[in-house]
């Protein structure tokens, strides 16, 4: 049984604040791949076996999701940090939350032809990206993101808040208008991104701060759709974000 063609890079350090990395997704057989959440927000660009262009954004995920199964199309795409939004997309994506938007062709300076070597494409988009960047951000949104990052997504509300010096109900009233989510729910999904990892390597108890077994079970059910036992197994490859994380270096991921 063929595997689709999938591959994910980490973006370059000057770009990291703002990019989590690249993939791309040239499916080759019927099986539809899964995307499970991550955190990230995903601009994508798609071309057809005919020629035809287009491109997506899509909100922040909270659960699972059958990747739409066109065979012959290519997809590239960005995954964007949070920050992305407000300081290199200039968008909000609080109405697209586990959905998505397409965009005029010309929203990204990416064409058609950049869909045929990956590379170029990473090249491109980190230059471009690199010619976009601000040339000052608001510090407390810059170390609340380091914050939820580092931490794994397991510090709480209260102490973000504190450490950031900006008030919980303000963070939250940012949050819900830019990402369509509360700060509690957007950390959760990165506590389970970095469960992840443990589950590709066959760990199937909480290594994060869940309560118990039952809360880990819980969790990952909710966002993946499925136990950390069917999620390990990851048959067919067919949780794409899973099958990287198993078959890369952990340095990669």
């Amino acid at each position: 049984m063929q595997q689709k063609d999938y591959k994910y890079v980490k973006a370059d350090l000057a770009i990291s604040q703002y990019v989590d990395s690249f993939w791309y997704l040239k499916p080759s057989s019927h099986n539809a791949a899964v995307s499970i959440p991550n955190g990230t927000i995903d601009l994508i660009f798609t071309k057809s076996k005919e020629g035809a262009f287009w491109v997506a954004l899509m909100g922040v995920e909270t659960k699972s999701s059958k990747v739409p199964d066109t065979v012959s199309d290519t997809h590239f795409a960005i995954s964007f940090k949070p920050l992305a939004m407000e300081y290199i997309l200039n968008v909000s994506v609080s109405d697209i939350l586990d959905t998505g938007n397409i965009l005029p062709p010309d929203f990204w300076p990416i064409k058609a032809a950049d869909l045929d070597d990956f590379d170029a494409f990473c090249t491109l988009v980190t230059k471009t990206i690199q010619e976009r960047l601000p040339r000052e951000i608001d510090s407390r949104k810059q170390k609340l993101f380091d914050l939820i990052f580092d931490s794994q997504g397991e510090m709480s509300v209260k102490e973000l808040s504190e450490k950031v010096f900006w008030s919980d109900r303000q963070i939250n009233r940012y949050f819900n208008q830019q990402f369509g989510l509360s700060l509690k729910a957007y950390c959760n999904i990165i506590r389970f991104r970095a469960s992840l990892k443990h589950i590709s390597e066959g760990k199937l108890f909480p290594e994060q701060n869940f309560t118990d077994q039952n809360h880990f079970i819980k969790s990952v059910k909710k966002y993946a759709g499925v136990t950390p036992k069917a999620l390990s197994k990851n048959e067919d490859n067919r949780f794409s974000y899973l099958t990287i994380l198993q078959n890369q270096k952990p340095d990669n991921v």
